[in-house]
């Protein structure tokens, strides 16, 4: 439900990376390909090893589904309901692509958490070819979480990462392990420090005690939340002003696509998971 990003966004400019070359990989021993059949792709089974793995995936359609919106009311900032709209901004913005397994695959690896009623987050690192943004890589960093809210640690690792595979910070995920499925006021401060260095960057929100979805994909308003969250020095949970225009802080995300082939990489820098 929380999760604060200390990034410097200085560190972080559209346009500053190359274009990723082919995959390099920072542990290849540890690396387990899956090959897609004829007849159609699956995951094969892998072996986590920790920490700092990578695991490659090609992705099954399948499980991937549409479900409604349904926040719980103890921690929503009332000023802050998604949307299913886009905002005006939102169309000019790039395509982003994300496999279709990427949440499931998180969900294993905060399976521990959840049990524990514990948050856990993870960034999302993607390559820019032909006009789109493809996430390419999860990252689940050193963190400290409770049961609503959770705090990347050594974020200079994160940065490495990123860097070293000439990856844009594309957003960030996070369960909500006993709440549904919104982006509370700390996560709308998280999600601002992301969107600031990248307009397309997105919160994914995994909830699965949420009854009506499993999972939601969001990004700020612009320049409704945007100008919101810039001008709000708070912390902690709290309630944000009406936007200027009247529109919701947030909204559902209408340019993601998922892709049933895309290839991502788990990194896990967790010691000792």
């Amino acid at each position: 439900m929380g999760s604060r990003s200390r990034y410097d966004i200085n560190a972080w400019r559209c346009g500053t990376h190359s274009t990723p070359s082919k995959s390099m990989y920072l542990d290849a021993q540890h690396v387990v390909h899956c090959q897609a059949t004829d007849r159609g792709v699956g995951p094969c089974a892998v072996k986590h090893h920790f920490p700092s793995p990578i695991v490659s995936w090609i992705e099954d359609l399948s499980s991937f589904g549409n479900v409604s919106f349904s926040p719980d009311s103890e921690y929503v900032d009332e000023q802050a309901r998604a949307s299913v709209g886009q905002s005006s901004t939102s169309s000019n913005l790039h395509d982003m692509q994300i496999s279709v397994r990427l949440t499931e695959e998180f969900m294993e690896l905060a399976k521990e958490n959840i049990s524990n009623n514990l948050e856990t987050c993870g960034i999302l690192g993607a390559s820019f070819r032909d006009g789109t943004y493809f996430v390419t890589m999860l990252i689940i960093p050193k963190q400290e979480g409770t049961a609503h809210s959770c705090q990347a640690v050594n974020e200079e690792e994160i940065h490495a990462v990123l860097s070293e595979q000439s990856l844009y910070p594309a957003g960030w995920i996070h369960t909500h392990p006993s709440q549904t499925c919104f982006l509370s006021s700390i996560d709308l401060h998280t999600q601002y420090s992301y969107q600031v260095m990248l307009p397309e960057a997105v919160a994914i929100v995994v909830a699965p005690k949420d009854p009506t979805r499993s999972y939601g994909i969001f990004r700020l308003t612009d320049p409704g939340g945007m100008e919101v969250l810039r001008g709000c020095d708070e912390s902690g949970f709290h309630t944000h002003r009406e936007t200027t225009d009247g529109s919701p802080i947030y909204e559902t995300c209408s340019k993601v696509r998922f892709n049933p082939n895309l290839r991502f990489e788990i990194v896990d820098l967790r010691s000792g998971a």
